[in-house]
């Protein structure tokens, strides 16, 4: 039996799971490491972090696991995106990683977009300009560290670097490009157009190759710290969003997801970039040779939820505790009393702010609707609905492109069964849940590690990974209910568009 190492890089640690060429997870180990957050925007971590937390979880996973190391086929990866690692010739790294959370380059961001078209720029590469990708990143090291710029070999995300460390070469895959936000969609190559005007030099950015190519093979001295054997192949797998869209199963034309967790996204694959003239969605390459990823990601999902529980369910919470309960089981027994559409009570899930399909940073969280009549059961279900209603509009946009009837669901949220008939109704489609929510990523990476070695023959293999446990379809009477409730969702906000600007300029 041959098995396939995906590890996971993840913000706040790396998770290693080790896959059978039958799709069976046969084990994972998690090793956490630390962010440091300062100057209010500013994010980064150590990348000799990412490479103690691979060599550890290698090395345990298979005495975990009680494999022989020479029976893992591939080793590859799924990996944190939109990040800037400066390294020199010798790969070491000349400063911390700066992270995807990282919004330091606001002021490179706005140089770049005075010299192109915001529609340009997001036609091209499928994003808007911004400060959290790679490029601009890059470009605030070059205004404000001229020494590392100057002495930087390459630029690499994570994924890429332990690439590197454990084969010595520089390479990266188009949906890691794509989190640079200079690669252009239609050659899946760097756009010397936006690298021109950026100002960077473009040897600087490592050559970009199919996330299934095989990178190399473990080095001796890799061997030595992970526990590897040497010779194993090395493919690139791709970045952590992309490689969901494998897990999920989201690997042809039309074949969508929905993630529920702290942040929530909808996403499909096609093969066209899938450009709103609005821009309230973006397109990445897919890890899919050729293919392409277009999501949209609302930044405070699961996370409203969360907030509901701290901050309103304190009773359920304590109760919980003191039963040896979930307390989101509790919410969710006190939400499927209440009626559809929580008696008219309408929440705005922009406790962040909002990326989809808002792009509005100043955004805010509001309830409206209450009446004296209204129950605490109606705020809790406003809280569902508000999110899924946000999730629908990028729905929505993506089937402006391609036929979407079905969704996979994964992540925490996909627990709950009055959620997911939430999801039905408002979204219209029949809601899937997978056996293993939390697996997509790593599942992912291992199917690419697959296809990269010729395990497999192409990327349906997926569904040898795939279990579905749970099928809902939508309600018609609640899918009818839902769609003036909608319009309401979309004119709230539109009315509270100019007030939230009001209010951030104080």
């Amino acid at each position: 039996m041959k098995y396939l190492l995906a590890h996971d890089l993840g913000t706040s640690g790396n998770k290693a799971t080790l896959f059978n060429e039958d799709g069976q997870l046969i084990s994972s180990v998690v090793y956490a490491y630390d962010t440091d957050y300062f100057n209010e925007t500013w994010a980064e971590q150590d990348p000799n972090n990412w490479w103690k937390a691979v060599c550890e979880t290698s090395a345990g996973l298979i005495e975990k696991a009680k494999i022989d190391a020479g029976d893992i086929a591939a080793v590859a990866f799924s990996g944190q995106m939109m990040g800037c690692l400066c390294v020199d010739r010798q790969g070491r790294p000349l400063r911390k990683h700066i992270i995807w959370a990282d919004q330091r380059a606001v002021k490179q961001a706005e140089e770049l977009g005075e010299k192109i078209e915001l529609w340009d720029y997001f036609s091209t590469v499928g994003h808007r300009n911004s400060p959290n990708y790679g490029l601009q990143k890059l470009m605030w090291i070059r205004d404000n560290e001229p020494d590392v710029y100057k002495n930087t070999y390459k630029t690499l995300n994570a994924k890429d670097y332990i690439v590197y460390k454990l084969t010595g070469n520089f390479f990266t895959e188009p949906s890691d490009g794509s989190s640079n936000a200079c690669l252009d969609l239609k050659t899946f190559d760097w756009s010397q157009r936006i690298v021109d005007l950026s100002g960077i030099d473009a040897d600087k950015l490592p050559k970009v190759v199919p996330s299934t190519h095989v990178a190399g093979c473990v080095t001796s001295e890799a061997a030595k710290a992970t526990g590897l054997k040497e010779g194993t192949p090395v493919v690139m797998g791709g970045g952590d969003g992309s490689c969901t869209n494998v897990g999920a199963g989201s690997v042809n034309k039309g074949k969508s997801f929905c993630y529920m967790g702290s942040s929530a996204w909808i996403a499909t694959t096609s093969d066209t970039p899938i450009l709103d003239p609005q821009m309230r969605t973006i397109t990445w390459a897919h890890i899919v040779p050729g293919m392409y990823a277009p999501n949209g990601t609302m930044q405070s999902g699961g996370g409203s939820y969360a907030w509901l529980k701290n901050q309103i369910c304190v009773s359920e919470t304590e109760r919980a505790k003191r039963d040896g309960l979930s307390p989101y089981d509790l919410i969710n027994y006190e939400i499927e009393k209440a009626s559809i559409g929580a008696g008219g009570v309408i929440f705005l899930p922009y406790l962040l702010g909002e990326r989809a399909p808002r792009w509005d940073v100043d955004a805010r969280g509001a309830f409206v609707g209450l009446k004296m009549e209204n129950q605490r059961r109606d705020i809790l279900r406003s809280v569902m609905e508000g999110v899924t209603m946000n999730l629908a509009i990028v729905l929505d946009v993506l089937r402006q492109d391609v036929d979407i009837s079905e969704l996979i669901v994964i992540g925490g949220g996909a627990k709950g069964r009055i959620w997911r008939q939430i999801m039905a109704d408002i979204y219209d489609v029949t809601i899937k849940v997978p056996a293993l929510l939390e697996e997509a990523t790593s599942m992912g990476a291992a199917v690419a590690g697959g296809v990269g070695v010729g395990i497999f023959k192409d990327f349906d293999a997926i569904d040898r990974f795939i279990d579905i446990k749970t099928v809902q379809e939508p309600n018609p009477e609640a899918v009818k209910a839902y769609k003036p409730i909608r319009e309401y969702f979309e004119d709230i906000y539109q009315a509270l568009k100019p007030v939230y600007k009001k209010m951030a300029a104080k």
